[in-house]
Order: structure tokens, then sequence, then C-alpha cells
């Protein structure tokens, strides 16, 4: 698996140079592949405390003492549409947020130019996240909630940005540049 990996991603380098490089590159790829990393861990961090509040690990997570917005973890983060992926919804985004970072740190400075499909999967993957949540945002907390979820509002700002922080690499994947 290992060598797979070694080859899809960053072929012709040994884990030394990939580590120098990637550790090293100033660029402005590896500056946006950081951010992704550092934004990643963020909304892990985020959807870590909801997720040991939907599996009961905790049972009450603090909300900010607001009248507006409403701020109820536990209505929106116990609701049908959280629960309705066959699992609780934080423990899924985990996961997404682990592969972003994850594609964020695969390759070398450079993988636009002859791993396109490395930034061209982030863009498409933080895309289609970005729009789940935007549905979680702008509709199903404001509407069929009435309520708002501190620790998913910033969740969805990180799959935001993620997304965002994509772009400048595939652009130059796609265009040949």
């Amino acid at each position: 698996m290992r060598e797979y990996l070694m080859e899809a991603t960053s072929p012709g380098l040994s884990p030394r140079q990939l580590r120098d490089r990637i550790q090293n590159d100033r660029s402005r790829e590896m500056k946006y592949r950081r951010a992704i990393v550092g934004v990643s861990l963020i909304g892990m961090a985020s959807m870590a405390c909801v997720t040991l509040f939907q599996t009961g690990i905790v049972k009450r997570l603090p909300d900010p003492p607001t009248r507006r917005p409403r701020f109820d973890t536990e209505k929106v983060n116990s609701s049908e549409e959280a629960y309705s992926y066959g699992m609780p919804d934080g423990p899924l985004t985990l996961g997404m947020h682990a592969a972003n970072l994850t594609l964020a740190a695969a390759g070398p400075p450079e993988r636009y130019k002859d791993r396109p499909w490395l930034p061209v999967l982030a863009t498409v993957s933080s895309g289609a996240q970005a729009a789940v949540a935007a549905k979680y945002l702008f509709y199903q907390m404001p509407y069929v909630d009435k309520a708002w979820c501190p620790y998913c509002v910033v969740d969805t700002l990180t799959h935001f940005a993620t997304f965002a922080l994509t772009l400048p690499e595939t652009v130059r994947a796609v265009s040949g540049r």
C-alpha cells in the first residue's frame, strides 16, 4: 500500500526528498495546501465536539449565551437530519475533513504539473462538501431546525475555506501553467 501511494502521488521521489520538498517549499501552492491542513484541523476540532455529543460520550455542549441568533446545539445535532445518513453526521464530517487534509498533504509542491488529478480531486471533493455545508447553514438550521449550532457554523466556514483554497492550484493544473 505504501509503495502504491508513493508511486501514485510522488513518483521518482524518495521519502526523504518528498519530506524536504513539502516542508521547505515556499511556493504559493504549498502555502495554500498548508492552509487547507490547518483549516481542516479546525473543522475536525469542531466536529469532534459534535461527535462526542452525538455518540453519547458527552451529554451537553455549551452554546454562546445570545438571544439572537438562537443557538441550540442539542436540537440541531439531535435532529432527524443529523442521523439521516445511517449514522450521526459528525463522524461523517470528520472523515471528510480527514480526506481534505490527506489530499492537501499528498504529493510534491508542483504536483499540479504531473499529477493534476490530485488538485482537481481536492477541489471536486471539497466543493461537494461545501455545497452540503451550505445547505445546512442557509436552509437546515434557519428554516427547519430554527436554531443554530456554533460548532456547525465553524465547520461550514472551514468547508467554504477549504474549497476556496483548492481553486488556485486546480486552475494551474487544468490550464497547464
